[in-house]
């Protein structure tokens, strides 16, 4: 049940990041809370396999690390590539 701390920390950061960060009318708005919640929940996963406990700092860094390192990589490339292919369309269309 302790998971759920994590993949809930990774949504919340994946949900700032989606609202900080520019172009979100061109990806949905679930991507990065998802990607977030992802990158926390494997993390969160690891480390307590490796041993880790909630009482560990190193557990609560980490899972707030890999959401905002996963997010601020993916946001900005999928935008960027959906920029591309909607300018290549327009180009394509005459429009």
């Amino acid at each position: 049940m302790q998971i759920l701390l994590g993949l809930i920390i990774g949504a919340v950061v994946g949900l700032g990041v989606h609202f900080a960060l520019p172009h979100r009318d061109v990806r949905g708005v679930a991507l990065a809370p998802l990607a977030g919640a992802a990158a926390s929940g494997v993390t969160w996963t690891a480390l307590t396999w490796a041993g880790l406990t909630v009482e560990s700092p190193i557990l609560w860094l980490a899972a707030i690390a890999a959401p905002v390192l996963t997010t601020i990589v993916l946001v900005p490339l999928v935008s960027r590539i959906r920029l591309r292919r909607d300018d290549a369309d327009r180009a394509r269309l005459g429009i």
